[in-house]
């Protein structure tokens, strides 16, 4: 786990370093005098092996017996950034101190998954009674509410991967249903006209109804079941959909989600009746922009890649964010298909890895954690490397421990360092 640890934090460095370095400025300046960002990443990544040796060297019971403390501090971390936050590129997560940059909402990834196992590793948590199940959202989602007021949407939504460890644990799997269902309402709603898919609804709710009319005992509670099953459904696609796409989702990311479908956006106000269509097509070409010249990195790769520091696009910063979001589209041009099925190959065996290892836990406290680290790990990876070849809308979220960042790498470095202790322990009942 190490070595690939080390492997895929030095693919990072190296990745920056290609998109970054610039001949006026020596690599020896760049490394020991911080004066790019690869000498950045190397000092993060020294600070993350320094904070995992002392993780190594920590009694596992510290984790189960101060995991509700670091859960306090880190809401507590969330809430600072309201009355001291830097505003960075459009978001508000970030507290700044002299020339570092914190963000909690990262952080809180790591204080979450520990509050998580906790409660489900307790005795007295049931996870078959709804009270139980309710807890455990709430935990997952307070911090995903608050990182969502402060413009930091795609963070937000990595706490919805904490949704997995609690299917592993018991959660009853007309939740995911229901999740699903919600989610293909959403896309039906962007991708049908509203009334056409009122009437598509009413017609499968008439439908259902129809093929349940010899259901003669419970005739009656099933009609008014499906009848209220419509009625939300109806309901998401009128009220809750338009509020989400205007009052939640910030602008350009809304623009980014329908330019993903193709379609324009229904939910823009323009001033001017007359410099609609000009000013639908100028946002819908800076939406698609950084996606598009991402595409056009990765596709120029070809089969092998052009080399190392021999691309063209990420080079010359034709790709917005290439360091940080779309970093994926420097291995995909330096090194083409090959590069990038190896690379990607290196994060399934990791995962794969991460889970036998919560597979071989004692302790339901270190398995919730493990699974934890799983989720989070694979919704990074997922969602980041789909968003840059254009199969999943631009959220800002890093991928772990290649972007550039130091709060992004010391969050992953810390989660991984802890699975690795708890695992040393594994025949262990932590509670």
């Amino acid at each position: 786990m190490i070595w690939l640890y080390i492997i895929l934090v030095a693919i990072g460095i190296f990745s920056i370093f290609s998109v970054t370095y610039r001949e006026e400025v020596s690599v020896v300046d760049g490394f020991f005098k911080m004066k790019a960002d690869y000498g950045k990443q190397s000092l993060y990544f020294v600070i993350s092996l320094i904070l995992g040796l002392f993780i190594l060297l920590t009694d596992s019971k510290f984790f189960t017996a101060t995991a509700n403390i670091w859960y306090a501090f880190g809401i507590l971390l969330l809430l600072l950034v309201f009355p001291f936050h830097t505003e960075v590129k459009g978001t508000n997560s970030i507290i700044r101190f002299g020339g570092f940059q914190l963000q909690p909402a990262e952080l809180c990834k790591i204080f979450v998954n520990l509050a998580l196992a906790k409660y489900l590793s307790r005795i007295e948590t049931d996870f078959s009674r709804p009270r139980s199940q309710l807890i455990a959202a709430v935990i997952v989602l307070l911090p995903a509410v608050i990182t969502i007021a402060q413009n930091e949407t795609g963070l937000a939504l990595v706490f919805f991967a904490f949704f997995l460890v609690m299917f592993r644990e018991g959660l009853p799997a007309g939740y995911l249903i229901i999740g699903f269902s919600f989610a293909v309402l959403v896309v039906a709603t962007l991708l049908v006209e509203k009334n056409t898919l009122a009437i598509i609804l009413t017609a499968i709710a008439l439908l259902a109804m129809y093929l349940m009319r010899k259901q003669v005992r419970r005739r009656r509670e099933v009609f008014i079941m499906i009848a209220l099953i419509w009625l939300v459904c109806v309901s998401i696609q009128r009220f809750a959909v338009p509020f989400l796409f205007t009052k939640v989702l910030e602008s350009h990311q809304v623009e980014r989600i329908f330019s993903l479908i193709g379609r324009e956006n229904p939910y823009a106000t323009l001033n001017t009746v007359g410099d609609a269509e000009e000013t639908s097509t100028s946002k819908r070409k800076d939406a698609d922009y950084n996606v598009r010249q991402s595409k056009i990195a990765i596709g120029s790769g070809g089969f092998v890649g052009k080399g190392f520091l021999k691309g063209t696009q990420t080079r010359f910063d034709f790709v917005p964010e290439q360091r940080t979001d779309f970093i994926f589209c420097t291995i995909g041009e330096g090194f083409g298909f090959v590069g990038s099925a190896v690379f990607l190959a290196l994060y399934l065996f990791m995962l794969l890895r991460i889970i036998n290892i919560a597979e071989r836990q004692r302790s339901v406290f270190s398995r919730c954690y493990a699974y934890g680290v799983a989720s989070a790990f694979f919704f990074h990876i997922i969602i980041n490397v789909c968003m840059t070849i254009g199969l999943a809308p631009v959220i800002g979220i890093p991928l772990p421990f290649v972007s550039y960042g130091g709060t992004s790498l010391i969050t992953f470095s810390v989660l991984l360092f802890i699975l690795i202790r708890l695992d040393a322990d594994r025949q262990m009942v932590l509670r």
